[in-house]
């Protein structure tokens, strides 16, 4: 979910395809650093924050949605899943003190200082809408607010509705990004995104980031480039974000399905393990 105005052609892909593999996805520790299970009956806030920041001027990317706090129409933990839902509801918005005039209402959350993290293994078991303009999203972005692209971006999740059974991979930077032309990202079938819980996922170490779904690998990424944090910034904490948001270029490419609304992005769960040492312990002595 890019935090720059969308720059590319309306009907391009956001990623590029020269880092596709097809293979295992790297295995993690039994240690889980931190999760979400959605077991409540509200967010909790110890974990996650509404992001309503640009409400009122507009989010990027042109994207048409507003981004409610704590509004059960839009975000709401029942039956043990998160649900983000998206709905067109001009009448209900223009009550609200930073409206702008959005016709379409949803919901971001990020774990923005309260919690971040540096190489883990992340896990993010999600069924996504389907209809033409949406544009659900699991991603981190740095902690410290660093200027995009230079602090980086990682999207381990990216599916719209003009693709509705494909999953992008992406990770931005200084000298990688879309607006460069060169982005770094590659995609993948899912053909039951939309009528089934899948698991998407992110394994990153110091040496490589690696994105896949159910445990099947299909872009990576190796710190092998030079240029130092212009090509590599992942050596700091990001933190977590969930949205789904409505329209853009890449988004609507193919229009925006008004009657398919409200859909409904929905998270089961949100697990962080730590990663294992890629390097080899040095033999005994």
């Amino acid at each position: 979910m890019l935090t720059a105005v969308f720059l590319a052609a309306a009907a391009q892909s956001l990623s590029a395809n020269n880092y596709s593999v097809d293979e295992p996805m790297p295995a993690h520790s039994d240690n889980l650093l931190w999760s979400d299970e959605f077991d409540g009956t509200s967010l909790d806030t110890a974990k996650w924050s509404y992001d309503t920041s640009r409400n009122k001027i507009g989010w990027y990317n042109g994207e048409l949605q507003y981004y409610a706090a704590d509004r059960p129409q839009n975000l709401r933990v029942k039956d043990g899943h998160l649900i983000i839902e998206l709905r067109k509801d001009p009448k209900a918005l223009r009550k609200l003190a930073d409206w702008g005039k959005q016709q379409y209402s949803s919901a971001k959350i990020v774990t923005k200082d309260k919690v971040a993290f540096k190489t883990g293994f992340i896990e993010v078991s999600a069924k996504l809408p389907c209809a033409r303009g949406t544009w659900p999203a699991i991603w981190m972005m740095p902690q410290g607010d660093a200027p995009w692209p230079e602090g980086g971006e990682i999207d381990i999740l990216e599916q719209v509705g003009s693709q509705p059974n494909v999953a992008h991979a992406t990770l931005h930077t200084a000298l990688f990004n879309h607006t460069r032309q060169n982005g770094r990202g590659a995609e993948l079938a899912v053909p039951t995104a939309c009528s089934a819980f899948h698991r998407y996922q992110l394994a990153w170490t110091l040496d490589s980031i690696t994105m896949g779904v159910d445990d099947h690998a299909y872009m990576r990424v190796r710190n092998d480039q030079p240029g130092g944090a212009g090509a590599w910034p992942f050596d700091s904490p990001f933190y977590l974000i969930l949205n789904l948001a409505m329209g853009g270029g890449w988004a609507a490419a193919k229009g925006i399905d008004d009657g398919a609304l409200p859909q409904d992005f929905v998270v089961d769960y949100v697990r962080v393990w730590e990663m294992p040492d890629p390097k080899p312990a040095a033999p005994a002595q």
